[in-house]
């Protein structure tokens, strides 16, 4: 019986190990619009969709799709998190701004971090690994990244694909508690 107890403690060991670490992926601090921080390696345990906003663009309407699905899974495990951005010349100037239109437009309460560039030499470092990640980046507003896995695998979902889309949808519920 002790013998046994060891071994099951010395294959659970690496688990345990392992536990605390965060993903690279996920190893990111950000500043959020609502004037909080946000902090992806406490979220490494649950499903991410990330997507690229503008405030000013055809495809702003997807902020409803993505405060229901947020409102909906939040407890299951869902974190959903906007990234605004100018790089396709339709966002506000300041985070001030951008941060008032989402609220008061479409009431979005899931994480909005601050304003920064998700495209080419100057994206955000979390961004070019998400590009690494998938070989791709967004070609337009509202393009939309799926985490699952604890940080590991990833999924790119180009802008006309709805956030509640099943094609999204049948790879996130699965994943969720």
């Amino acid at each position: 019986m002790k013998y046994t107890i060891l071994a099951l403690f010395s294959l659970m060991l690496p688990w345990f190990a392992n536990a605390g670490e965060c993903p690279a992926l996920l190893n990111h601090q950000f500043s959020t619009l609502q004037g909080g921080k946000l902090d992806l390696c406490q979220y490494r345990d649950n499903t991410i969709l990330v997507v690229n906003t503008a405030s000013k663009c055809g495809f702003t309407p997807q902020f409803d799709k993505l405060e229901k699905l947020y409102s909906q899974y939040k407890e299951k495990g869902l974190l959903i998190v906007g990234f605004p951005s100018n790089d396709f010349r339709q966002e506000y100037a300041s985070n001030k701004e951008i941060g008032s239109f989402c609220k008061l437009t479409y009431g979005v309460k899931f994480p909005m971090v601050e304003s920064s560039s998700v495209v080419g030499k100057n994206a955000n470092p979390f961004y070019k690994q998400l590009k690494s990640a998938t070989g791709q980046e967004p070609l337009w507003n509202f393009h939309k990244f799926l985490i699952t896995e604890h940080g590991t695998k990833v999924q790119s979902f180009p802008t006309p694909t709805e956030p509640d889309d099943p094609e999204i949808m049948n790879q996130l519920i699965p994943t969720l508690k």
